[in-house]
């Protein structure tokens, strides 16, 4: 016998609880019912405030990201984000130019940087320039362009235009949310833009991000996952979403 409206709830609030986030057609299969059902039952839980419907599913959690200044971020997750720099860190060799791209992680990574390692470094973030600004060995390209206030970097054409004409080892990618269907977003589509210049200028793309950020959609997509090689998190992250990357080649450190 087919399961009650309540019971599916029921079961559906449950499981969020457990994982904070379903999958439609899992709970298809779970309870017994169709997808137009479940997806029924979760537009209801929605209007009653207890889950956000996502691409595919429901979170506990809003998924959908507003742009915060910097001093707001840089003070969430700082142990998980000097973690995951410190292992970024280890994955660098003399003599690499790489690209670090801008957020609060991605500040912790210049902030870990050995102090006498030869590097080149192209970045769109200020607050980047000048921790790397003390470092001798450090050759800096900083890029120029509009300046958004909240995230202390650039943007526009003007640092497109640079990094056309770049090649380099590898690229450290900040980002405001990862979602497995949707990929990896940002809170500004000029941002985005640039990140997605950046893609093409690098061999090696390394997503620095704390567990917080899975789950979670910004306005802006980069690009899908199938672009990245290497995502550095900590513990946090649930382990479906650990297998789910894995299981698409994604190499996966966590910290």
């Amino acid at each position: 016998m087919n399961p009650s409206s309540t019971q599916r709830h029921q079961h559906i609030l449950q499981r969020l609880q457990e994982q904070q986030h379903v999958d439609v057609l899992d709970l298809c299969e779970e309870l017994n019912v169709s997808a137009v059902t479940i997806r029924k039952d979760l537009k209801l839980l929605e209007e009653k405030e207890l889950l956000f419907r996502t691409h595919g599913g429901a979170a506990l959690e809003n998924p959908y990201i507003k742009d915060r200044p910097v001093n707001e971020k840089e003070l969430l997750y700082v142990d998980e984000k000097a973690g995951i720099a410190t292992a970024a860190a280890a994955l660098l060799h003399a003599q690499e130019a790489v690209i670090m791209a801008s957020g609060t992680t991605i500040v912790a990574l210049a902030r870990a940087l050995p102090p006498h390692l030869p590097l080149t470094v192209i970045t769109a973030a200020l607050n980047v320039g000048l921790e790397l600004v003390n470092h001798p060995e450090i050759e800096v390209l900083q890029l120029g362009g509009y300046l958004r206030h909240s995230s202390s970097s650039v943007t526009g054409p003007q640092a497109e235009q640079v990094l056309a004409d770049i090649s380099c080892q590898k690229l450290f990618l900040g980002v405001d949310g990862i979602d497995l269907d949707f990929g990896l977003t940002t809170t500004n589509s000029g941002e985005a833009h640039l990140n997605q210049v950046m893609l093409r200028a690098a061999q090696e793309i390394i997503v620095l991000a704390d567990s917080s950020k899975f789950g979670k959609r910004g306005f802006s997509r980069i690009c899908g996952l199938e672009q990245v090689h290497r995502i550095i998190t900590d513990r946090g992250i649930s382990s479906q979403d650990a297998k789910a990357l894995k299981e698409r080649g994604i190499k996966l450190t966590i910290v």
